[in-house]
């Protein structure tokens, strides 16, 4: 797969990242290298409001037309804010590239912001907003965040009423402007077609410009919480902690701890918390890397009268891991993570991704093709030394019935 991967940075400094497919396929996505933590706490959900508005019109489509163009032409289209990226993507059969491209870098070129779509707009991330609150398992995501870190870049990404209505047409412009140029941009392209074909069109379709994004320091801390609320059955936590490996080529060490502990019917927890104890129907977790920070959470729905012992067990099992682990269970966990990585790269789309997030948080997309040789890397010691840091460095967040 390796050999039909291409990396090109063009003479304006946009990337443009490449990989061949044979299917009849084609996954597409600009990306500008900008997310909430390069917002202050003043301009949170800037970025995300942003990302909506582009969605709104261009002088040459109107929001119809854009997603028309794409879905009627047997597309998908979406896109998506995170903490160091912004993304704007969509999957096409691979005759209609010249569409995928056309209209995708028409809206990032191109948004109108007219005032009234704005208004609009603000007031259906209001109601984003809301339903986020109103879902435990979304809303105890965004609290864990709260508690992982000061802000600017602890306070959630969406952004708040306050916030958002701070926010005019001439702000949205000038961040736009300021942010959205070439030396900013990855262009990544996964399926079947010619890495000639994408060069020539970006270099046509875009022109020199350096755009600046601001840096905000991200200051780490540790809060546990319980917050009460009428309506709900169920409670809902979260456990989470930093990463100190998070510069070992990717946090390889903490990606296996996570995959140990968390990663399928499997895991530690599964099988000691639902499978052995019947206290959860569900525990999983994930883990977020990049070059500013790192950390790895564990989330469960229990009832309210569980959520003390079901935290005792998570951290308990961290214990017996930083003791007990055995280079056998190391090796299985591993072949787990080898053989999960070949399935996500089946489907365009979700490499795609691969490649950006491995563009964005390692600098070099192909470092992504070097994941079986890092994990095959990782050592017993270090998976360990992350497990025994856990209980000193965690935070803890529950959303439980009043």
């Amino acid at each position: 797969m390796k050999s039909k991967f291409y990396r090109k940075v063009l003479e304006n400094g946009m990337i443009v990242l490449f990989e061949k497919r044979d299917l009849p396929v084609v996954s597409v996505m600009f990306a500008v290298r900008c997310g909430g933590i390069n917002e202050s706490t003043e301009e949170k959900g800037i970025s995300h409001f942003i990302e909506h508005m582009l969605y709104k019109g261009t002088p040459n489509r109107n929001a119809k037309r854009i997603a028309e163009e794409i879905e009627k032409n047997g597309g998908q289209l979406n896109g998506f804010t995170a903490q160091t990226v912004t993304g704007y993507w969509c999957k096409m059969p691979a005759r209609h590239l010249d569409i995928a491209l056309d209209v995708l870098s028409d809206m990032i070129r191109n948004p109108l912001f007219d005032k009234k779509e704005l208004e609009k707009e603000r007031k259906v991330i209001f109601e984003e907003i809301k339903m986020c609150v109103d879902n435990p398992s979304s809303y105890i995501q965004d609290k864990i965040h709260n508690c992982l870190y000061e802000w600017p870049f602890g306070a959630d990404l969406i952004g708040t009423q306050k916030t958002l209505n701070s926010m005019d047409r001439a702000k949205i412009v000038e961040r736009f402007k300021k942010i959205y140029q070439p030396n900013n941009m990855i262009l990544c392209v996964v399926g079947d077609t010619d890495i000639e074909k994408i060069l020539n069109f970006a270099r046509k379709n875009f022109k020199t410009g350096v755009g600046e994004v601001p840096k905000f320091k991200v200051i780490k801390r540790n809060e546990f919480k319980i917050e009460k609320r009428k309506g709900i059955d169920q409670a809902n936590l979260v456990l989470a902690h930093h990463s100190s490996l998070s510069k070992d080529k990717g946090s390889y060490s903490a990606v296996v701890l996570n995959a140990l502990m968390t990663r399928g019917l499997s895991s530690r927890l599964f099988s000691e918390i639902r499978e052995k104890r019947n206290l959860a129907y569900f525990i999983g977790g994930n883990i977020e890397i990049s070059k500013d920070y790192s950390y790895c959470k564990i989330y469960a729905g229990t009832s309210k009268e569980n959520v003390e012992t079901i935290r005792k067990l998570i951290l308990k099992e961290f214990e017996k891991v930083s003791k007990q682990l055995e280079e056998k269970e190391l090796q299985q966990v591993k072949e787990q993570l080898i053989g999960n990585y070949h399935i996500s790269m089946e489907d365009s789309q979700a490499q795609m991704t691969n490649l950006l997030t491995f563009e964005i948080d390692n600098s070099d997309a192909e470092e992504f093709y070097n994941f079986e040789k890092r994990i095959k890397d990782v050592k017993l010691e270090n998976v360990k030394k992350l497990a025994s840091e856990v209980k000193k460095d965690y935070s803890f967040f529950a959303l439980v019935p009043e």
